[in-house]
């Protein structure tokens, strides 16, 4: 445990204040929403004027045409899902795969394309628990599009790996990312007027003398029967060349998106040492980190620190055992499918009996429990798995070569009236999918998730949401304290999150040492995203956790790959502390990378 003599090292002090508090993984999107807040708004419309820039600033991590998953709660404390993943479209069945020519679903092309559900869940939002306009909102992403916006090395770097690709195959993302056919290089500025003037239209289809919400519900049309569902399905109705070397029709049409609109759900919780742990339900990953929770219900900070071998060996060892349930047991509900056994999977019972597999060496097993007694099944790629060599980042692979990584975005946000947002949008990125001219934005290829194979939680089916890694966190504690936090990451999403809450709760040390703190997560369970690769025992850990814990974990089987000193989660979170003269507020954000900022006052 940290002294006060020998406090842990932070990259940049945690902000604290009583006004309102953002952080996200652009700087850009935490001055919106920080913007937002100072004129007025809530958490909920700063969050959703960070959310519009975020699609503008990092267009390699998500875009309009992709998804999100989102958690807020509001004086109440309870904590609400949002959500913002569409399901898969009509015509998606493993037979049309088939009739591509394809034994799977692509990781890229508009095939893959699940109902875009990031900006309509936005606007649904902002029109129902807002305060300021659309216009307001979108004033910043505007701003970014038409003036320019900083190309940060990630850009460049995604941009450069798929060159070859957008030049000979994707004519309309070559138009906006090699301009004179040169790809755009890190240091420059770049404009994105088509998308801006998608948002202007948005803006334009409401009604002269129209209120608030009914300026919203206007752009929700525009977006769901008007001018962009229009143009998505003229595009998907067309070949397009996936990436991949096929080159075939879509799957999404108007009616898709007529059909689709974000729902409001109850959050599942478990609770851990005075908190409420909130997350998505069993559709997504969101359980995932509450048994990883109920499975280290006994850690104990005195006897292994944070960081320690110890420490870490036990994290480790109960996320295999929860990810192996994950791949058995987690999909979105279907008629001829026996429902998620969540409540047993999150009780205290059935954790306790899994909780005894943790041994003092390392599994090399993958172990999914019976809840109920039913036997798992997981799918026929998990028993093909090896030991291949190196390792693996977990996210969605995209284009022929495989060279590229799509990821994610975060954004959390609190303000002094106690709302608090956290928002993982993803998907949409410039390298998932051909850019369509009409609106200046690629579809997301979230269908790359879900298997052909059928009767599986997982298997292809219309109508039917893929088991999305999209993951944010709330938190309650009985003390009235709250937290909202979040990372990108794919699988390592609800890794990285249990690592950072750990270190909070547990380890005592505040958001920016928690995120700060030496990272490290398991591949050893088949990842989300094809190739789908596992690396049985496989510990990725960046280096700061020092040779003699290194060397432990190695004494007890753990196989382990270094990955340089800050290379491990992108963390962001904010909290609530309640107070007589009112409440504090506090914010940390992630340095890796560079880029993710908090601000606050």
């Amino acid at each position: 445990m940290p002294t006060a003599a020998t406090p842990p090292f932070t990259t940049r002090p945690e902000l604290a204040g009583t006004f309102g508090m953002v952080s996200s993984t652009h700087y850009l999107a935490s001055a919106a929403a920080m913007a937002e807040l100072e004129a007025g708004g809530t958490a909920i419309d700063a969050a959703v004027a960070a959310g519009f820039t975020l699609q503008v600033v990092e267009p390699h991590l998500n875009g309009p045409g992709g998804d999100m998953t989102l958690l807020y709660a509001k004086d109440d404390a309870v904590p609400v899902v949002l959500c913002g993943q569409g399901p898969a479209p009509t015509a998606a069945t493993p037979a049309a795969m088939t009739e591509r020519g394809l034994d799977r679903v692509p990781g890229s092309g508009t095939a893959a394309a699940a109902i875009p559900g990031s900006t309509v869940a936005w606007l649904t939002l902002l029109r129902d628990h807002g305060t300021r306009s659309l216009d307001d909102v979108l004033k910043y992403a505007i701003h970014y599009a038409t003036t320019g916006f900083p190309i940060l090395p990630n850009i460049a770097n995604t941009v450069a790996k798929v060159a070859e690709l957008f030049a000979g195959q994707w004519a309309g993302s070559a138009a906006h990312y090699l301009p004179g056919g040169t790809p755009v290089t890190a240091g420059g500025f770049l404009t994105n007027p088509t998308q801006a003037d998608t948002y202007r239209r948005l803006l334009g289809a409401a009604p002269t003398g129209a209120t608030r919400e009914q300026a919203i519900d206007a752009a929700l049309h525009a977006w769901s029967s008007g001018f962009v569902a229009e143009a998505i399905d003229a595009f998907c109705a067309a070949e397009q060349a996936d990436g991949l070397g096929g080159r075939y029709p879509g799957l999404l049409t108007a009616e898709d998106l007529a059909g689709f609109r974000p729902g409001y759900e109850t959050a599942a919780t478990v609770d851990f040492h005075g908190w409420t742990v909130a997350k998505s339900a069993g559709w997504g990953q969101g359980p995932v980190l509450l048994q990883q929770l109920r499975l280290l219900d006994g850690l104990d900070p005195v006897r292994d620190p944070p960081g320690s071998a110890g420490w870490v060996h036990s994290i480790t060892e109960a996320a295999k055992l929860a990810f192996a349930d994950r791949d058995a047991w987690y999909g979105d509900p279907a008629p001829d499918l026996p429902a998620v056994p969540l409540e047993q999977l999150l009780s205290v019972e059935y954790a306790v009996a899994r909780r005894g597999l943790i041994g003092d060496t390392a599994s090399l097993e993958l172990r999914p429990g019976s809840p109920d007694g039913r036997q798992p099944r997981l799918p026929t790629w998990v028993a093909q798995q090896g030991v291949p060599a190196g390792g693996t980042t977990g996210e969605p692979t995209v284009s022929r070569t495989g060279e590229t990584k799509g990821d994610t975005c975060h954004v959390s946000v609190v303000d002094r009236f106690g709302t608090m947002v956290a928002a993982t949008p993803s998907g949409g990125w410039l390298q998932s999918s051909p850019l369509i001219p009409e609106l200046g934005f690629p579809l997301g290829t979230r269908l790359q998730m879900t298997t052909l194979e059928p009767g599986l939680p997982t298997t292809l089916t219309p109508g039917r949401r893929p088991r999305t890694t999209l993951s944010s966190s709330l938190a309650v504690h009985t003390d009235g304290r709250r937290l909202a936090f979040g990372t990108p990451g794919g699988d390592q999403q609800d890794q990285w999150q249990v690592g950072f809450f750990l270190n909070h709760v547990l380890g005592g040390l505040n958001l920016q040492q928690a995120i700060d703190a030496p990272s490290f997560h398991s591949t050893h369970f088949p990842s989300s995203f094809y190739p789908r690769e596992a690396f049985p025992g496989q510990l990725i850990v960046e280096d700061r956790l020092g040779e003699p814990v290194i060397a432990e974990l190695k004494r007890r089987g753990h196989l382990v790959v270094r990955s340089g000193p800050w290379s491990l989660g992108r963390m962001s979170a904010v909290s609530l502390e309640p107070r007589s003269a009112g409440a504090v507020l506090r914010a940390g954000a992630n340095p890796r990378g560079m880029q993710g900022y908090a601000v606050g006052r």
